[in-house]
């Protein structure tokens, strides 16, 4: 290095002290960006060069220039992390995987090596070269004891292993016929539940213990504490719960028919008759229907059950007496399933008949119609052979399809007055044929109790007022009307509705994501393109896919098209024909 000092030298080397800043500034600045040994070994040689380079430069060994450039090599040296640091990247890496194997657990055995990998890699920490003293090693000793706490307790394996037995009970409650089966599968649900109470996911003894002591003291200290501190149940052991009530329920919706069922609704319907003050064509009607129970009744028990005379007590008298054979024969539910079927369906069939026949209190209610002009209508040449009530109701059905608004007054007012099971059956069919907008508000009531021809015909109104009532039963166990309002939804093709139907897409049952998957097509949301795109693509069920791509084509827009076009060759054909559909559209619009 040159010892020089004048001006016209100093003016030769100043654009050297630059390029050396320059050169320093390029180390500085990829400092941050080590990631290996290889990274920092890199760093030292540059630096060094720098600094040997400089040394044969013309800078004045005695210069300030000279001085400066040293001190900001010793700063930028000092600077590059020391070689443990590469220890502590590797650590990170490897706090990094267990971090990510996490969520994969499935059992105490995925646990227990995840503690383990823990441990080896704070034993590796304490054997490795970094300063105990370092920010570093304090940092990896917290990163370590986070991720500890981010792995499951264990008795999340106990969770894990019970929700396996309770699909496996739940496949054998598929397959389960006989009474017998069903009893396995109940017993086989009572360990579980066995198992459940004794999970210890930290709620158990010890808590009640400490629980009961703050109560003995706040006792001792004249406190009166009416909460209730005890801590809730996790979510996962209330899922399980859960599973063991609906296979349960599952299980009572299995089991029967029952000879008693025979005998309760053989009892309904000689109350019925007891009760009743029958007008004679009402009699009439009860006698026939009676007598067709009867017949089936002796077919079934090779026997002759007659009433003694066609009194409401007397043909009360004949059912009670079949009543009590279906008691006295003992009627299995497995062995007998074929009999007691039989009979329990026409038991129904007669208690509904004996509800739609007439009786003189109907007569009130018949004159206050006919003071409104229900029956006005009726005339010899279009009276028919069925209760004038119900031929009133075709006739103004028909009006109303004519042009005729005020004849749902009259339709409207037959569902309100006439209550029995068969006009009200009835008179919805009628509704749902017209679909009028005037019934709105009876039919909205009607839907509150989840009736589900109500909302099939709010669906067709498509009022969105309705959405506000049916909303709510898109969730829930009740699979058929989770599908009538699906459907329901869809035809009202409010865009609100979207993300509630787009939500059952993931449900367990096949059947109601192919309904939903319906519903948003005819809502026509282009924000539910990309749900069905992953339906489509994702789906097990192939009814559920082809529903996913006719509900694109519905949706008709270029992308949602183009989605369901890439199913051309699908293997299944339901869904490869609506793929077809969309790429002709497409084709087409080009």
């Amino acid at each position: 290095m040159s010892t020089g000092d004048d001006d016209g030298e100093s003016a030769e080397w100043q654009s050297v002290v630059e390029d050396f800043q320059a050169r320093l500034d390029d180390v500085e600045g990829d400092i941050d960006a080590a990631e290996s040994r290889e990274d920092l070994d890199e760093l030292e040689s540059r630096v060094d060069a720098i600094e040997s380079a400089v040394a044969d430069s013309d800078v004045p060994e005695d210069s300030e220039a000279a001085d400066d450039l040293q001190a900001r090599i010793d700063a930028v040296r000092e600077a590059i992390p020391p070689e443990w640091t590469v220890a502590v990247w590797e650590f990170e890496d490897e706090i990094d995987a267990v971090e990510a194997d996490i969520e994969g657990a499935e059992s105490q055995a995925d646990l227990d090596d995840l503690h383990d990998r823990l441990d080896d890699i704070l034993g590796d920490i304490e054997d490795s070269s970094i300063p105990a003293d370092a920010d570093e090693y304090d940092g990896l000793e917290s990163r370590v004891a986070d991720v500890r706490e981010q792995v499951p307790p264990d008795w999340h394996a106990t969770v894990w292993a019970l929700e396996g037995e309770l699909e496996d009970i739940e496949s054998e409650l598929e397959d389960a016929e006989l009474e017998a089966e069903l009893d396995d599968v109940e017993a086989e649900l009572d360990d579980v539940e066995a198992d459940i109470d004794a999970i210890d996911w930290g709620g158990g003894a010890a808590e009640s213990e400490e629980a009961d002591a703050e109560e003995s003291e706040a006792e001792d200290d004249g406190e009166d504490d009416e909460e209730d501190d005890e801590p809730d149940e996790p979510a996962e052991i209330e899922a399980l719960r859960e599973t063991v009530a609906d296979l349960r329920s599952t299980i009572e919706d299995k089991r029967g028919p029952y000879a008693e069922d025979v005998q309760e609704e053989i009892e309904s319907g000689e109350e019925t008759l007891t009760e009743t003050d029958w007008t004679p064509a009402g009699l009439d009607d009860a006698t026939v229907a009676v007598e067709e129970f009867l017949d089936l009744a002796g077919s079934e028990f090779v026997d002759t059950f007659e009433a003694a005379s066609d009194s409401g007590a007397d043909l009360a008298a004949a059912l009670a007496d079949v009543r009590g054979i279906v008691g006295e024969t003992g009627l299995d539910p497995d062995g007998d399933r074929e009999t007691v079927v039989t009979l329990l369906d026409g038991a129904e069939t007669m208690t509904d008949q004996l509800d739609a026949a007439e009786a003189w209190t109907d007569l009130t209610v018949q004159q206050e119609l006919d003071r409104k002009g229900l029956y006005d209508v009726l005339n010899p040449e279009n009276r028919k052979d069925f209760p004038p009530e119900w031929n009133a109701v075709k006739i103004y059905e028909k009006q109303y399809q004519e042009g005729d608004e005020e004849a749902i007054e009259m339709i409207l007012l037959a569902m309100e007055k006439l209550t029995s099971d068969f006009m009200e059956e009835n008179v919805l069919d009628s509704l749902e044929r017209i679909a009028p907008p005037e019934a709105f508000d009876e039919l909205e009531q009607l839907a509150q109790k989840r009736n589900k021809q109500p909302i099939r015909i709010l669906g067709r109104i498509g009022d969105e007022r309705a959405l506000e009532t049916i909303h709510e039963f898109v969730d829930g166990g009740d699979t058929a009307l989770r599908k009538v309002t699906l459907r329901a939804i869809g035809m009202i093709g409010s865009e609100d509705s979207t993300q509630i139907v787009a939500n059952q897409l993931v449900d367990d049952d096949a059947e109601v994501r192919s309904t939903a998957a319906r519903a948003l097509g005819l809502i026509g949301d282009t924000r539910a393109i990309e749900p069905l795109a992953d339906v489509l693509e994702a789906d097990a069920a192939d009814e559920v896919r082809a529903s996913a791509a006719w509900a694109l084509n519905r949706i008709g827009t270029e992308r949602a098209r183009e989605v369901a076009a890439e199913y051309a060759d699908d293997a299944a054909y339901i869904v490869q024909a609506e793929a077809e559909k969309a790429r002709a559209a497409t084709e087409s619009a080009a």
